[in-house]
């Protein structure tokens, strides 16, 4: 299997959050968002709009990050689920859960939505990460998260460096440009070009590598209704692995990458609260 939930991601980095707020003028307000960086983030929020902040929660805190979702394989899709999860009774894919009961607090309305998000499409079958980060505000979701969707508890460890490059664990990319050799899809035996990425089974000793295409196909062989697999054997190896840390291992971001999204994440967050 690919990084536990408590385990640090190499890479980009992409959460939704939900703010509590420990101000007695004010307590029980919640705030969803979206953030790249938790602890620069609930700073920001607690400093203030001419800060960073959001206008909902500047001038009401001190406000504490509670728990986080992350995982997410873009901004847009955390973004997206930072809308919906704002927003319920907009979302298409929330029709089915009830609006805020009266006498409802508002932390609990939204782990009610939260707990519905996490089953629903097209959330169920990304590689998410529900992580508490205070223990004492923890509640068990009703529904449950799905089985692949690890619980985490504490602060987030400290993320590996993204490399530039990601390569096979078996294949020396150097001598191959040097010897202009051309590597192939494992499945189909096509040549693998570079702009598209090629799969790679993170088991030591197996050779795997191949197109996005056929390797989701092959997971989808048992779930012929979806477009989107959640996990499946490795074709060389025979190992279980979760399609969301292939796509993750594949495609991490450069440190350019990460600098230009800390400047997208106030924009971003600018344009949702107009």
């Amino acid at each position: 299997m690919g990084p536990a939930g408590g385990e640090a991601r190499p890479g980009r980095f992409f959460g939704v959050y939900l703010l509590y707020c420990l101000n007695p003028r004010h307590r029980g307000r919640v705030y969803v968002g979206f953030t790249i960086n938790p602890a620069r983030r609930v700073q920001q929020h607690n400093a203030g709009r001419k800060k960073g902040g959001a206008w909902r929660t500047s001038g009401r805190g001190p406000w504490e990050m509670v728990l986080i979702v992350h995982g997410f394989p873009s901004a847009v899709a955390a973004l997206r689920f930072e809308w919906a999860w704002q927003h319920p009774q907009a979302s298409r894919r929330l029709a089915h859960v009830g609006p805020r009961l009266r006498g409802e607090a508002s932390f609990a309305f939204h782990l009610r939505v939260l707990a519905h998000m996490l089953r629903a499409p097209p959330w169920a079958r990304l590689p998410l990460t529900l992580r508490w980060l205070r223990a004492d505000f923890r509640q068990d979701l009703c529904p449950p998260p799905p089985p692949h969707v690890p619980l985490a508890f504490g602060p987030l460890p400290p993320r590996a460096p993204a490399p530039r490059r990601r390569a096979s664990p078996l294949v020396d990319t150097e001598k191959e440009r040097d010897h202009d050799t051309e590597a192939f899809c494992t499945l189909c035996a096509r040549v693998l070009q570079d702009e598209e990425g090629p799969l790679c089974c993170p088991h030591a000793g197996c050779s795997l590598r191949a197109h996005v295409i056929c390797l989701a196909e092959e997971f989808l062989q048992e779930e012929p209704g979806q477009l989107l697999p959640l996990e499946g054997q490795c074709p060389g190896c025979k190992n279980s692995l979760l399609w969301g840390d292939l796509i993750w291992l594949c495609r991490m971001g450069t440190e350019e990458e990460e600098e230009d999204l800390e400047l997208e994440e106030e924009h971003w967050t600018d344009m949702l609260e107009i």
